[in-house]
């Protein structure tokens, strides 16, 4: 041990050498699956707990950790062990119950530790720097200040003026407020401050009104819910709120905050979205007297990592977020409530790759307290939960107050001439709608203004360079554009092959609607809703809100539009292009076009006005839009869960999807084939089924070679145990240093 510490032995050293050794196991982020050893850092004695992090030593580099344990044996030769350099965190930033959630994560999405432990953390936070948290945005009143008689500071006027002015406003004042009242007041607040007269506060941009406006009367289904999910507070049981669009879904979960919002308990509210977060917090905050707090990625790193320890202190009572927000930690959390919970985007799709739905159901566990999924089309696999007795079913099966579903109505367009896509029968209804003086939505999935352009003289095509995928034009900055790579370059003038000026746009996306719109209906003013025009921060929500008031007539968009939103004045809603997925190769394809065909329809008649939806196929007779249109989502997913039973397809098996790409082309498809063959007879004998190796449907991305291989297994935890020993071999093989490769647990999207 001398030897270890140095030829001279210190104080601290001698310390050390009475105490029992312990050893600091840490995790790093990053692709290594496994922790790593450490000293504890100069001087003893050192106190640290699971969830601080440590800066350490690792080979020529300085990098963050997270400690995990404090063990008192290490399978490493002590005089090899280097001692962590410093401890960065006074306290943990992550509990207990917070590492437990993250290993149970780690473990069965089969990624490493330390990157789920990290993905977990605010960006920030992650690469070691110190906890920085927002300056204060106003000051108030303290109790103690309370006690004083300003007129008594004659020496300091501005002190007396200051304090004044607190006391008239006890809920506090910003920085604005004071400035204008006193330019630079620093030092007075300052000398305040330091006699403990005043206090930092956070002030709200909209703050919560003193008494919370009272919502609606419950319906007979609604008040069913609410009972139904507040009897089981403090427990564990997950429930399933499956409402008709517009049946007041958002009013049950408001009445279920409300009731844990009494005393001091935490909700965690995911929605898929970023654009649903603002329409939930104004709602929210127009009914609910608490701090709400909003996580996700439109906000700037600071806002996120004030909001994530708000929410770890327990400041914030009421946390909205998208996915990630399902890993914020949680102290006195009572209730997660997932909106739209049959939605993709719930599911991350790159690196750590997690549901958030899925897991919000193994948080509410651990942490025993209720989970409550709702949707007006939920997934198949919480419709089977709810077959098996795991989760509880709540309906709400009409809309809220005297507002009627919408008639649905299909237009066959195989036989008729288009306008840039739109039927004459639509058209027609659109300006009938208009002159009713009501909104009308267009429906279609597709931004830019065409898909493909091609040469009328020698039929060049514009395909993408580095991707299997053809480039949309954007007319609107006359750019050829990939939306799977990110590619683009100026459209050209003449054809690169033959020279020619016949360029012609095939196909219509949202642009090429928004200007046939803008020349049909010249007066009436138009917003086109997707990912080009909703690009700078905040002008999602200004759009939704001109809509709500009623600026624009004429809306055209896509999904952004379908997820959620409540437009009172929308009259009728026109899917433009249905068909593209009603015939794809991916076995969830049309679980997700009723999803989507439902979602879309239910914007349409949710204020005074009956709705109308119009459906423009080439394929009017496919079972699916039948079922559909003549008896529900509900039909629907009955015959889906048959046939995915018949196929022994999820959820009625399990599967994992591993992922290889590389620049050559040849060296994804054999290291998937040499995966394969390591434990394909053995995986055979326990039930379990490798399909291909094949190439991916797309094979060629952003330059690289893609392929696939998928796994499937009729029992979870037969999966999973062969899984983990499986993935230990492939890290070991040769090949794997030369592709790119990933595991997908029950993934989403197999194309």
């Amino acid at each position: 041990m001398a030897r270890f510490f140095g030829e001279k032995t210190t104080g601290h050293a001698r310390l050390r050498l009475m105490q029992p050794q312990r050893f600091l196991r840490v995790v790093l982020p990053g692709p290594l699956d496994q922790s790593f050893d450490y000293l504890p850092p100069d001087p003893a004695p050192f106190q640290a707990q699971p969830g601080v992090r440590l800066l350490v030593p690792f080979g020529r580099q300085k990098r963050c950790a997270i400690l995990l344990e404090n063990s008192s044996e290490s399978a490493v030769d002590h005089s090899r062990l280097k001692p962590a350099l410093q401890q960065l965190d006074e306290s943990p930033l992550l509990l207990e119950p917070d590492l437990k959630l993250l290993r149970w994560a780690a473990s069965y999405y089969q990624h490493p530790l330390g990157d789920v432990i990290f993905h977990a953390l605010p960006s920030r936070l992650r690469s070691g720097r110190s906890i920085q948290r927002a300056q204060p945005e106003g000051w108030r009143i303290s109790a103690l200040g309370e006690q004083q008689d300003p007129d008594l500071l004659t020496r300091a006027p501005r002190q007396r003026q200051l304090l004044k002015l607190f006391a008239a406003h006890p809920a506090g004042l910003s920085r604005e407020q004071l400035k204008r009242q006193f330019g630079e007041a620093l030092s007075a607040l300052r000398s305040l401050q330091q006699k403990a007269w005043i206090e930092p506060c956070t002030l709200h941009p909209t703050q919560p009104p003193d008494t919370p406006i009272s919502g609606p009367t419950l319906t007979s289904y609604q008040q069913q819910a609410v009972e139904r999910v507040s009897s089981a507070f403090g427990g564990f049981q997950a429930f399933l709120l499956d409402g008709v669009t517009g049946s007041g879904k958002t009013e049950v979960y408001l009445k279920l905050i409300e009731q844990l919002l009494t005393g001091d308990g935490q909700v965690l509210v995911l929605v898929p979205e970023i654009g649903l977060t603002p329409q939930l917090t104004r709602r929210f905050e127009r009914r609910l007297g608490c701090r709400i707090t909003r996580l996700h990625s439109a906000l700037s790193e600071g806002e996120r990592e004030e909001g994530w320890h708000a929410a770890r202190l327990g400041e914030s009572q009421l946390i909205i977020g998208t996915r990630s927000a399902i890993f914020v930690p949680l102290p006195r959390l009572r209730l997660i409530i997932v909106d739209e919970e049959h939605d993709l985007s719930l599911k991350q799709q790159e690196g750590f790759r997690y549901s958030a739905r899925d897991l919000a159901v193994v948080r509410a566990q651990q942490n025993n307290c209720p989970l409550l999924l709702g949707s007006a089309t939920p997934s198949l696999e919480s419709l089977q939960n709810v077959e098996l007795g795991r989760y509880q079913q709540l309906s709400l099966p009409t809309r809220a107050g005297s507002a009627q579903l919408p008639e649905i109505r299909l237009l066959d367009t195989s036989r008729i001439r288009l306008e840039a896509g739109l039927s004459p029968q639509l058209i027609e209804q659109i300006a009938a709608t208009l002159e009713q003086g009501n909104q009308a939505m267009l429906f279609l999935n597709r931004r830019g203004f065409a898909p493909v352009i091609t040469c009328h003289a020698c039929g060049w095509i514009s395909d993408c360079p580095r991707c299997d995928a053809r480039m949309t034009l954007h007319k609107s900055s006359n750019l050829l554009w990939c939306h799977h790579c990110g590619h683009q370059h100026r459209q050209p003038a003449h054809c690169p092959d033959c020279g020619s000026s016949e360029l012609r746009p095939l196909g219509q996306g949202t642009e090429r609607i928004e200007d046939l719109l803008q020349r049909r209906f010249p007066e009436v003013a138009l917003a086109r809703i997707d990912r080009d025009s909703t690009r700078r921060k905040g002008s999602l929500e200004h759009y939704l809100k001109a809509i709500r008031r009623g600026d624009y007539p004429l809306l055209i968009g896509t999904q952004m539009l379908a997820k959620g939103h409540h437009f009172p004045n929308v009259a009728l809603v026109g899917i433009i292009d249905v068909d593209q997925g009603l015939f794809s190769a991916d076995y969830r394809a049309p679980e997700r076009t009723a999803q989507l065909i439902i979602q879309v329809a239910g914007r349409a008649g949710r204020g005074d006005h009956p709705g109308r939806v119009l459906i423009q196929t080439r394929y009017p007779d496919h079972p699916l839009l039948q079922t559909l249109v003549q008896q529900g989502y509900a039909a629907f997913a009955r015959e889906a869960l048959q046939e995915r039973q018949l196929a022994q397809l999820p959820p009625f098996s399990h599967q994992a999807l591993l992922r290889a790409e590389a620049n050559q082309a040849e060296l994804p498809l054999a290291f998937l084939q040499r995966a394969a063959e390591l434990e394909r007879q053995a995986a055979q004998s326990r039930g379990i089924e490798l399909w291909g190796p094949v190439p991916a449907p797309m094979e060629r991305r952003a330059g690289r070679t893609r392929a696939q291989l998928l796994i499937q297994a009729g029992e979870r935890r037969l999966l999973q145990g062969w899984l983990s020993g499986w993935l230990k071999q492939l890290r070991d093989l040769p090949e794997a240093r030369r592709v790119r490769w990933s595991i997908d647990v029950d993934p989403q999207e197999m194309l």
